[in-house]
């Protein structure tokens, strides 16, 4: 079965650190872009950051600029979504999505972009 799956998410107090991972069943994600999304209750869903195919390109929303770093593991087929400094704004439902882009140094995190995968999500509550 092909599917992503999201793990890594939790309680943790503000000021403190998560790692969440998106690691894909059945196929490879070598060749696919991968986004972040999160969706918090009453509020949209909206991209996050994103990685390229080649791992060169990188986005990030000002939100969690600086506090937020993508990575992808080609060995372990995950890609990951450290979190730092934690802020309860950033609880939410976290979801990844991949897509197979022409470009590999692109990426794109739009919720309006149509992706090939998503995850099931995993929720992460900052609070004390």
């Amino acid at each position: 079965q092909l599917q992503l799956v999201e793990s890594g998410g939790g309680l943790v107090q503000p000021g403190g650190s998560l790692r969440l991972s998106c690691a894909a069943s059945g196929f490879t994600l070598d060749y696919y872009a991968i986004a972040w999304f999160r969706q918090a209750p009453g509020k949209e869903r909206e991209g996050v950051s994103c990685v390229s195919s080649s791992g060169s390109g990188t986005y990030y929303a000002e939100s969690v600029k600086g506090r937020f770093t993508i990575s992808r593991d080609g060995a372990k087929n995950t890609v990951y979504l450290q979190m730092n400094s934690l802020k309860p704004e950033d609880t939410a439902v976290y979801y990844c999505a991949a897509a197979r882009l022409q470009h590999q140094g692109m990426c794109v995190a739009s919720v309006k972009f149509k992706y090939d995968y998503w995850g099931q999500g995993t929720q992460v509550t900052v609070s004390s």
